[in-house]
């Protein structure tokens, strides 16, 4: 398959995605992606899934393509990372890749138009399939304050997200994954999950995380009413072969160990609490084969981000094929 985009500077592709996102959802629309994209699909707290692969955080900040991955496959969306006030990213080279080991590193730093511009972008949709607002403090408001942005944000979306999902473990804004420690997180989750009422939330955890301090905020979370966990964001860690900066996360096949770990440490710590919550897959996830396995370890929804990239947005539209050929009989 030719993926000229992978011909261009990473910062040039990136530039130029959402273009080429609207391209293909146009070309495949009446053509094969409208019929192909329900596949053991889901329901959960009444939302209907027609699949349950979906798009990470990251690829939608804005929600201004949110119908055009919808027309290409997805089984649900998640846009963002949402701030409460609009803010440029970090600056220099933000994002790079690596064919060879296809790796994604980045550290954007949650830019983003801000949460008026998202609200009217969410409120001019007709879309049907499940839409996920992942939220995020600005990156000047102190830890001590964050929780007033989360608040903030849920308030603001819990009326037009299916679910919010809470990001307290992008490694790219200062300060922010100390928001996961049991002693900073208890102060305020409680308070976004009461603002929320009846609209899940979801919280993404680092793949980072030491294994007893991953475990307390679990058992918090869930003491404090969370509806579930997506695992995972990037990595800070690296491997030999890559030669990324320190600073920025890490995304693609060098994630795939941690948030497979990840996946088998949070049902563990569950145990019979964890058949009410939702577990999103993330990370490392790049062929349909790795969609399958999460689904087979237990995770209920599986997103991608990375495979979007050296593979392209048709990566929704094979997966789906795949299954179908492996399971004629469930079609009937």
């Amino acid at each position: 398959m030719i993926r000229p985009w992978l011909w261009l500077p990473a910062r040039v592709s990136h530039a130029l995605s959402g273009l080429g996102i609207e391209a293909a959802a146009w070309f495949n629309l009446e053509s094969r992606i409208s019929q192909n994209i329900e596949w053991q699909p889901l329901n959960w707290k009444g939302l209907q899934f027609k699949n349950p692969l979906g798009t990470a955080g990251g690829l939608d900040k804005n929600a201004e393509h949110v119908e055009a991955w919808q027309k290409l496959g997805a089984g649900f969306i998640e846009i963002g990372t949402v701030t409460p006030l609009p803010q440029k990213g970090n600056p220099g080279t933000v994002i790079d890749r690596n064919l060879k080991q296809l790796a994604v590193w980045n550290k954007l730093g949650f830019p983003s138009k801000g949460s008026d511009y998202v609200l009217n972008q969410i409120q001019k949709l007709t879309h049907k399939t499940p839409l996920f607002v992942n939220i995020g403090k600005n990156r000047n408001t102190s830890i001590e304050n964050a929780g007033d942005d989360y608040v903030f944000l849920t308030e603001k979306f819990r009326k037009v997200a299916d679910a919010l999902v809470v990001n307290i473990s992008s490694p790219n804004t200062p300060g922010l994954r100390n928001l996961a420690q049991v002693t900073n997180l208890e102060g305020w989750l409680g308070r976004v999950i009461q603002t929320a009422g009846s609209t899940p939330v979801l919280l993404k955890l680092s793949p980072d995380m030491e294994p007893q301090d991953f475990k307390e905020t679990v058992l918090l979370s869930v003491r404090e009413g969370i509806s579930g966990f997506i695992l995972t964001n990037t990595t800070l860690s690296r491997t030999p072969d890559l030669s990324f900066p320190i600073e920025g996360g890490v995304s693609g096949l060098p994630l795939k160990q941690k948030s497979l770990l990840a996946l088998d440490q949070v049902q563990s710590i569950l145990g019979s609490q964890r058949s009410s919550l939702l577990i999103i897959s993330c990370g490392g996830v790049m062929t349909a084969d790795d969609v399958f396995d999460r689904l087979k370890k237990g995770a209920d929804l599986v997103q991608t981000y990375s495979a979007l990239i050296f593979n392209g947005p048709g990566f929704l539209k094979d997966v789906a094929r795949i299954w179908k050929m492996l399971n004629p009989r469930k079609l009937d």
